[in-house]
């Protein structure tokens, strides 16, 4: 609809200068939008006010000449009217309004679909979360972002590669190791002072029995030193093969899991080092080597290698990103924690220094969550047996209600998830809210079988049933979906699609109330509600699978 009405205003500027009322042929870009108050019509422009200086002319007298030429050869204008200083709105014919719900019928899973990528390949990487402990409900917010943001770019045209970075080199894997080694050794009977800067995790202990189960106790009774990287090895693995179950159950799975480790194993950490030496890029310092993020927008210049020569994480960060765009990504993006703000910067200086521009790589900062239960803060400790795993929130209210909820607001913003809201059946909670339109079209559907009305041979004739009020409101929210799937794809913002989703909900549920779909008499407007209901019921489905979100027939 909006792009008809921005042809027609554009050709009608256009015939209006031939005609010598409008002197420049310059004319600026049509912007429509939806008047808050419905006294103002279906759609508006300030479009006569933004041509007023280059034309010369008072806006309502440009918006008049607009108006006098337009040419409606489809029919979809009822009336027109300039208001305030030279806002022109239009009012569409109710008849206008029905494309939308053939093209919903037509395309089924594929409406809303933009092609803003072109298919260019790009990487989205996130969760991410280091192989030394369990996912914990930050991670889980990070995932439903993450995932729901590559369905997304998926739908809108880009070529989305999902990928998982195992943190599974540097100082982290040691400790790991350190814990069960010691762990192991409490197990043995032995004496151990357990330091603060190992993991307390009930997990490390069980991980060194299964590892002593496994292999016997010899591996405890080593010295530190030949014994911590076995154990890591072994926990690292362990750990990654439970993150990589409990994403599952959360409905995420990865194109690529890419190991640290591979990186040094390979040799590329080193040579990028050696290469950036020769550029120039990487110098001495105190014993330490330094890279000079600071040339390309860093605050200052950052360490790689220590001076006891081992290198830092900022090291690998660079090698990792540069061997993402050498795979053919024209595109980057991490999903970090919010505590990680501060890393942006030189990760961006990174990219540029490796020859890639820095608007190829970008961030999405995910806030924490507060969990709660009715509405008190639940204790982020499982010494007060209380959740704090992803896995635990999603076996007490499914997949389904953590992933909507994770996605109800921006993710630059805090979330309180409250758990026994997560579970309820009513209209409090957001899921429930929107599942239950899907289920009771269906209903609705069965309900008509059942009472044997034959609602067959619908033809587009029948649409002429649907003219009140509350039919063109439901039919523009169900046109406003493929904009709010160009803006979610185009800005990297899921949780539009979310808000989307609860207020075209919140249209059916006024819609049902206020009119019965099923009317034994009159089976010709029953024929024109169902195909209109049938339409709200694909776009639910449509919108809850890009948040991956299912879309049940009954609940």
């Amino acid at each position: 609809m909006k792009q008809s009405l921005k042809e027609m205003i554009l050709a009608a500027a256009a015939a209006a200068h031939a005609g010598g009322i409008l002197p420049s042929a310059e004319f600026c870009e049509v912007v429509l939008e939806e008047p808050k108050a419905d006294s103002h019509g279906d759609l508006s422009t300030n479009m006569a006010m933004q041509m007023a200086k280059t034309q010369r002319m008072a806006p309502r007298k440009i918006a008049q000449a607009l108006i006098d030429h337009l040419d409606d050869t489809r029919g979809i204008i009822a009336r027109t009217e300039i208001a305030g200083p030279g806002f022109i709105n239009f009012f569409i014919r109710p008849s206008a309004w029905h494309p939308v719900l053939s093209a919903i019928h037509d395309q089924d899973d594929q409406y809303g679909r933009v092609d803003l990528g072109k298919g260019m390949p790009i990487q989205i990487e996130f969760v991410s979360s280091n192989p030394t402990g369990p996912l914990h409900v930050g991670h889980g917010r990070g995932a439903a972002v993450g995932d729901s943001t590559a369905n997304i770019l998926r739908f809108c045209g880009f070529d989305v590669q999902k990928e998982y970075y195992i943190n599974d080199s540097g100082r982290q894997i040691q400790t790991l190791g350190m814990s069960v080694y010691l762990r192991g050794r409490e197990l043995l009977g032995h004496t151990v002072e357990f330091p603060d800067t190992c993991y307390q995790g009930a997990y490390i202990r069980d991980l060194a029995a299964e590892l002593m189960e496994r292999d016997g106790a010899a591996l405890f009774e080593k010295d530190a030193d030949e014994a911590i990287m076995p154990c890591a090895r072994y926990a690292a693995g362990k750990i990654t093969d439970g993150m990589r179950a409990d994403l599952v159950d959360f409905g995420v799975t990865f194109d690529c899991w890419f190991s640290e480790q591979s990186l040094y194993d390979a040799g590329k950490v080193a040579a990028d080092i050696r290469h950036f030496k020769d550029k120039g890029l990487i110098y001495e310092k105190d014993g330490a080597q330094w890279f000079k993020t600071s040339e390309f927008g860093d605050e200052k210049d950052r360490v790689v290698v220590r001076q006891n020569g081992q290198t830092t994480y900022f090291a690998s960060d660079i090698t990792y990103h540069k061997d993402k765009f050498e795979r053919g990504f024209k595109k980057v993006i991490d999903v970090w924690g919010a505590d990680h703000h501060g890393y942006i910067p030189r990760m961006k200086a990174a990219v540029e220094a490796t020859g890639y521009r820095r608007d190829q790589f970008d961030v999405l900062l995910v806030q924490l969550v507060n969990l709660l239960r009715a509405g008190q803060p639940v204790a982020m400790s499982t010494r007060a047996g209380e959740f704090v795993t992803l896995a635990d929130v999603v076996k007490e209210v499914g997949r389904d209600a953590a992933r909507f909820i994770f996605l109800t607001r921006h993710y630059d913003s805090s979330l309180d998830f409250d758990l026994e809201l997560a579970k309820q059946k009513t209209n409090d909670n957001p899921v429930y809210y929107v599942q239950y339109v899907h289920a009771r079209i269906s209903s609705i559907h069965r309900k008509a079988e059942a009472d044997g009305m034959d609602v067959s041979g619908f033809t587009a004739a029948d649409l002429a049933a649907l003219e009140t009020a509350e039919d063109v409101a439901l039919i523009k929210a169900l046109a406003r979906y493929p904009e709010a799937v160009a803006m979610a794809g185009s800005l990297m913002e899921p949780h539009r699609i979310t808000y989307y989703l609860m207020t075209l909900a919140a249209a059916f549920h006024t819609y049902y109330n206020r009119h019965r779909v099923l009317c034994e008499d009159d089976l010709k407007l029953t024929r024109a509600r169902l195909y209109l209901i049938t339409a709200v019921q694909k776009v639910i489905r449509n919108g809850l699978a890009l948040l991956g979100v299912s879309a049940p027939d009954s609940m």
